[in-house]
């Protein structure tokens, strides 16, 4: 029996979304078609997918049992469509990654100079960014893959690979302030300190800190304003230790520096070429 990946697509997003009409605005299409779509998956399977009674989409108990079958499908025709890609060798002209700045210079210098040597003829544009702002990125096409630090919820479309390589974050203050003494400090200490935070471009899931803050959208913004005695900030490791010129300590605090995974991301809804499907292996089989 055939099922459509858009009836498939469908019915995942509605659980995802809630509703059929938030679907609609994930996929772009009119609430109707996926009213339809749904309705036709449900009289190809021989039984309905959601309890039509309720304000809300609610999953019946055979909509539940099929929904993990549906996303290995869909999760399926992915794979498919990547191995047909690899096997036609259509390459792509242009690859646009975004980059976290906890993501080791070091390891970015020997992909750069890998995928130059693979893909001499290929396009390569790197863009920073962090969190929301990379998602977004993805999601609008805008970039092809993103490198993230792992985060607990991604949008339904977006696929996930596990990088065995970490970003480590330290704590850090301008040499000369006081607390730069002392040999155990805790997070109380910096209460009457200017925080240095990270806010992205995208405003959705901002948490502000208490106290007075000041904030910037990259990483390397924020160790300028720490170096001139500004504040404190939480800082990629390496990023200090190749452009901090030594003026910044590591505050000795219970905890930190803290571990950070990272992850490679990617639209399911845009498909990729033969040289992101390569920066991905090598992401993904990369040591520290």
């Amino acid at each position: 029996m055939y099922y459509s990946p858009e009836s498939l697509e469908a019915f995942v997003q509605s659980v995802a979304s809630g509703s059929f009409s938030g679907a609609a605005r994930a996929l772009g299409k009119s609430q109707s078609t996926i009213s339809v779509a749904v309705s036709s998956l449900e009289d190809h399977l021989g039984f309905a997918l959601f309890e039509r009674t309720s304000r809300h989409l609610m999953l019946t108990e055979e909509g539940r049992r099929v929904l993990a079958q549906v996303r290995e499908i869909l999760a399926a025709n992915q794979r498919l469509d990547d191995v047909a890609l690899r096997l036609a060798q259509g390459i792509e002209p242009r690859v646009t990654l975004a980059i976290s700045d906890h993501w080791p210079a070091g390891h970015h210098d020997r992909l750069l100079s890998q995928f130059a040597e693979k893909f001499s003829e290929v396009e390569f544009e790197c863009l920073i960014a962090e969190n929301e702002d990379v998602i977004e990125l993805l999601k609008s096409g805008r970039a092809q893959l993103g490198l993230i630090t792992k985060q607990p919820h991604l949008p339904t479309e977006l696929v996930s690979r596990s990088l065995a390589i970490s970003g480590h974050t330290g704590i850090y203050l301008a040499n000369d302030h006081p607390l730069c003494q002392q040999a155990t400090l805790t997070l109380d200490d910096l209460k009457g300190i200017r925080q240095l935070q990270l806010n992205t471009w995208s405003r959705a899931g901002i948490q502000r800190s208490e106290g007075l803050v000041w904030s910037a959208s990259s990483y390397i913004l924020l160790l300028d304003m720490a170096q001139q005695g500004f504040g404190w900030a939480k800082l990629p490791c390496w990023m200090v230790d190749y452009f901090g010129n030594e003026s910044l300590t590591l505050l000795p605090l219970a905890g930190w520096p803290q571990k950070l995974n990272l992850d490679i991301i990617w639209s399911a809804r845009h498909t990729l070429g033969p040289a992101c499907l390569w920066m991905i292996d090598q992401l993904t089989t990369a040591k520290d």
